[in-house]
């Protein structure tokens, strides 16, 4: 058995709060100079090459790279084998305070839904924890913002609609969603579970780096024929046409009912933030 402490967990999630805010993952960044090289359109490539000008710039600054900071999403690989010293959840959340108030990120969750009133410290953290064999602790943070976020989402299919209804509705996400969230974007796709699990499937899937396909080659082919059709519909970088509007995108599939074909699609912006640390 291996102990974890409280005040490691804090000390991590604050680091990987502004870590994630500050610096692009290395796959999103490939996945952005590859569409600049390969994008036709004059106004398209130009775009990008702000997006990478911004990018430079939130780096040489050390600046957020959207002024958006996201609500904290922190997932938890915890090892069976770690005893954890001290409040978990607590921990995760004094992180996310001393990692937005240190970092100078902006602050945006509001404390109730309908009432509203911001917390002020960016807390509560969205927290998702596994538990997987071992004596290891992985965290990753990954911030969400809701420009996004709210143009995500999730429908409960037929089982007749098939692949071909599964194809239809995640590119009427993307139709519906156009220059909203600030494509290119990256999408997470959940199918299977219940209407709970395919959201934390669709969450999930953002994880997963870019060059990374999906192990089973039926999912693996299927996500590369869906990025072909989404970049086919020509909405392009901030909705100015051209071939780049989707970055990448992974599927993450569960078992589900026989009379259910639940559906996910958590859109991201081609800021797609996250950082790991194993503890």
């Amino acid at each position: 058995m291996r102990t974890v402490t409280a005040a490691a967990i804090t000390d991590a999630v604050a680091k990987l709060c502004i870590d994630a805010n500050l610096r692009l993952p290395e796959d999103v960044r490939a996945a952005l100079d590859r569409a600049q090289r390969s994008e036709p359109w004059h106004l398209a490539s130009a775009t990008l090459e702000l997006l990478q000008e911004n990018l430079c710039a939130a780096g040489q600054q050390e600046l957020p790279i959207c002024q958006d900071t996201g609500m904290a999403c922190v997932f938890v690989e915890l090892g069976t084998d770690v005893h954890i010293e001290g409040d978990f959840e607590n921990a995760i959340h004094a992180g996310v305070r001393k990692g937005y108030g240190v970092g100078c990120l902006r602050k945006s969750i509001v404390a109730d839904p309908l009432r509203r009133g911001n917390t002020g410290d960016n807390t509560p953290a969205a927290i998702t924890v596994h538990l997987v064999n071992g004596d290891g602790c992985r965290v990753t943070v990954a911030p969400k913002g809701f420009g996004s976020e709210n143009m995500s989402r999730l429908g409960m299919l037929k089982p007749a609609d098939g692949v071909e209804g599964f194809v239809d509705f995640v590119l009427e996400t993307v139709r519906l969603a156009g220059s909203n969230p600030c494509p290119p974007t990256v999408l997470g796709i959940g199918v299977g579970g219940s209407f709970d699990k395919v959201a934390c499937l669709a969450k999930q899937a953002l994880l997963r780096p870019l060059d990374v396909p999906n192990p089973d080659p039926y999912y693996a082919e299927l996500e590369r024929s869906l990025l072909e059709k989404i970049n086919a519909l020509g909405i392009g970088p901030q909705g100015f046409g051209g071939k780049t509007t989707c970055l990448g995108l992974a599927i993450e599939a569960m078992p589900t009912h026989v009379a259910g074909l639940p559906v996910a699609v958590n859109v991201s912006c081609h800021a797609t933030r996250r950082a790991t640390a194993e503890l």
